[in-house]
């Protein structure tokens, strides 16, 4: 195997050139905007459950582990032979020739991941804890970007609108009636919370510790690599869910569940009066290096996870230089993407390869990729995802 990763490095020129990964869901309806073949959403088999999740440079598998399915999440390379490996037996055969120096010595590895999620149905109202109550259950905090993507939301789904925090007046005996009844009633609890309509084209930040109720618009998320929730939330457009879902976060060991979900809770920020001028994000366009050629922030001001959308104009070449390893992948139009032949999806089989998705190493991110949009009439475009050494605040000299 470490032959095979070695070469295919080298062919590829820093570039992998990754296997679709797809997350079958057994709860919510499926939003149908992945481009896969209508008879392919139960591709895993009705027991797995609907896929609706498409995942990105995934070197982390799903807490909930498939049985069927132990490696599912984690994320394949294609070697030129047909053969494949993992992402993560990349990171640890390379090392910071892949990832770079920074992210090999604080983590050994890539430490974020991106997905696509799509449901038709709104998702419940949860939070992902921080990091001391996460590692008492062997994970992460999990802060997370969202991002709507136009190209990909040819419909909103049944409630465009995401829920965060809490509305200045709950308190907190308010939220805990809610837990407490949660196997016993629909708590209603999004009745505590404040909706915001959410638009192709923009997104938002979610700090660990932050109730949201993420609406139907197919969404885009860089987020840390862990996957950890408390779901407060009961009853969602109809659909009952178990008290397990609201323990989730709680170790065996713990007794009173009720007030560690209470302490695990980030009230300050669910009650920040201004929570859109601080969370919510904007694209913010970077200077022009090159003048067929356009790029967005649309994920910043963390201190964990960027994303970047770029366009390349018709029968442009460009050359996209990066400080830093990144996951791609494109969502409009065709061309060229370094040595690979590159092109957005318009529909696949699960289980099929396609040429969309892309992992670039630190080093040629910085030498810069060379892109070829040979499309006379369709921009290029292309999502990128970084971690925490490409961090960037566009309001301030950071």
């Amino acid at each position: 195997m470490r032959k095979i990763i070695h070469n295919t490095f080298e062919s590829g020129n820093g570039i992998f050139r990754m296997i679709p990964n797809f997350i079958p869901i057994k709860f919510g309806m499926p939003g149908r905007r992945l481009k896969i073949h209508p008879n392919d959403y139960y591709a895993f088999g009705l027991k797995a459950g609907t896929i609706m999740e498409r995942w990105l440079c995934s070197v982390n598998g799903t807490r909930v582990k498939n049985p069927d399915n132990p490696s599912q999440g984690i994320s394949y390379v294609l070697a030129e032979d047909g053969e494949k490996f993992t992402l993560k037996e990349a990171i640890v055969e390379l090392g910071e020739e892949l990832i770079g120096e920074e992210l090999q010595k604080k983590y050994g590895t890539f430490p974020v991941f991106s997905k696509f999620f799509d449901y038709e149905t709104p998702l419940y109202f949860h939070f992902h804890p921080k990091t001391e109550i996460a590692a008492r259950v062997g994970c992460e905090a999990k802060p997370e970007c969202y991002y709507f993507p136009p190209q990909l939301n040819n419909y909103k789904g049944k409630r465009a609108s995401t829920y965060f925090g809490f509305n200045l007046g709950v308190t907190k005996e308010d939220v805990r009636r809610c837990i407490e009844n949660f196997s016993d009633c629909d708590t209603k609890i999004t009745n505590l919370s404040r909706a915001y309509d959410i638009e192709a084209g923009a997104g938002w930040y979610v700090p660990a510790g932050v109730l949201h109720a993420p609406g139907s618009l197919l969404t885009y998320e860089p987020q840390w690599g862990t996957d950890l929730n408390c779901v407060l939330e009961n009853v969602v457009s109809g659909e009952i869910f178990d008290e397990k879902y609201l323990y989730d976060i709680c170790p065996p060991e713990e007794e009173n569940k009720v007030d560690y979900i209470m302490n695990a809770i980030d009230w300050d920020k669910n009650h920040d009066e201004n929570f859109k001028e601080h969370y919510f994000r904007p694209p913010v366009e970077l200077p022009k290096t090159q003048a067929r050629l356009t790029e967005k922030w649309i994920c910043y001001g963390n201190d964990y996870i960027t994303a970047k959308e770029v366009t390349v104009m018709p029968d442009a070449k460009v050359v996209l230089k990066d400080a830093a390893a990144y996951g791609c992948i494109l969502i409009q139009g065709f061309g060229t993407f370094g040595s690979f032949d590159a092109e957005s999806v318009n529909m696949m089989r699960v289980g099929e390869q396609t040429a969309d998705e892309y992992f670039v190493c630190k080093k040629r991110a910085e030498k810069g990729v060379e892109i070829h949009n040979r499309s006379k009439t369709e921009p290029m475009v292309i999502l990128q995802h970084f971690g925490p050494d490409n961090i960037v605040y566009p309001d301030k000299k950071r």
